[in-house]
Parts: C-alpha cells; structure tokens; sequence
C-alpha cells in the first residue's frame, strides 16, 4: 500500500511539473493588425525577459527587444562610469599611501625628492585623497544608477512596442500672457483626439 501511494505522488509530482513547462494559452494575447489581418502573437513575459537579460548583461536587454542601436550607448556609458571609479581609487590609494607614509615620517612620491612630482605637505595630501574619495563614491553611485536605468529602460521599451503608441494624444506646453493682470503665465495643453 505504501509502495503505490508513493508511485501515485511520484507520477502526480511528475505530470504536474510536465504541465508546468507549457506556456498556458491565457499567457499569451493574439493581435490583429487591422490592414493585412495577420495574427501576431504578443509575449506577455517580454518586459521581464527584457529586464532579466538587462540584468545579466547590460545591453542584452536592448538587444532582445531589437533595438541593437541602444546596446553601444549602454556600454558606452557603464564603460565610462566604471572607467571614472576605477581612475579615482587610484588616485584615492596613491594620495592615501603618500600620507600615511607622511605621517609616519618617511619618504613618499609627493615629498619633492622625486623629480617632476609636486611637492605636498600633509594638508594638501589629506585634502586630496578627501577630493578623490568622494569622486570615486560619486563614480559608484553614478555606475549603479546607470546599471539601474538600464534595466528600466528594457523593461519599459519591451512594454511599449512601437506600434502600440497613440498619436491621438499631444501635449503642448505654452507661455502666455494673462489678460486681466498682464503678467506671463505658463501652462500645457493636454488633448485627446477620438
């Protein structure tokens, strides 16, 4: 009797999880388009597919939802911000050693005896390796945001395919003059197009 109620949790474990891999028929919505009536089938999941590759790899997410122009661009700016954090630690290290080896009283690169390097006392080495301390944090917090931006960016274009923007809808933002004041106003104009 045990030997058959375990068979019986092992095939119902086993065809639960079989059911589980197929993509239900609710996950996925059919649009028509109105002039050809063709039938594409639009993944409901894209955004986060989008997202986790963003993710993953940053750029990979822009590239899954084919627009590979945007890939460089993230490279680009993650390879800068990283490039800047990487450049300040140095410099923060370098000012870091060079005080304490001031403090301590021994020889450093900053002291004047090495020709070509300036001379900086123990303020000046404190205050630049303070400078370079809070740029390399602000290099850090610059590379995150961007990271982040990123995997927002996939997220929200995976959601807006370009074929679902309404142009019936503008915004138009305007300086005018108040007529009873004589005094200029500013305010936007929100219209909808049936």
């Amino acid at each position: 009797m045990l030997k058959r109620a375990m068979y019986s949790i092992f095939f119902y474990t086993f065809c639960v999880s079989s059911i589980a891999q197929e993509v239900p028929a609710d996950l996925k919505i059919t649009k028509i388009d109105s002039t050809s009536f063709i039938a594409d089938e639009v993944d409901i999941l894209a955004p986060s597919k989008a997202a986790f590759y963003s993710a993953i790899l940053p750029g990979m997410g822009q590239m899954f939802n084919k627009k590979y122009w945007k890939a460089p661009i993230v490279w680009g700016t993650l390879g800068t911000s990283v490039y800047f954090y990487i450049d300040n630690n140095k410099k923060h290290n370098r000012f870091r050693e060079a005080f304490k080896l001031e403090i301590a009283g021994r020889p450093h690169e900053f002291d004047g005896s090495v020709e070509g390097n300036p001379t900086y006392d123990k303020n000046a080495l404190e205050r630049a390796q303070t400078v370079f301390k809070k740029n390399r944090d602000l290099s850090l917090f610059i590379t995150i945001g961007l990271y982040i931006l990123n995997i927002i960016e996939a997220n929200v274009d995976a959601h807006l395919p370009d074929k679902a923007l309404n142009t019936n809808i503008s915004f138009q933002p305007a300086i005018f003059t108040v007529p009873t004041t004589n005094q200029t106003g500013f305010g936007a104009r929100v219209s909808f197009n049936f």
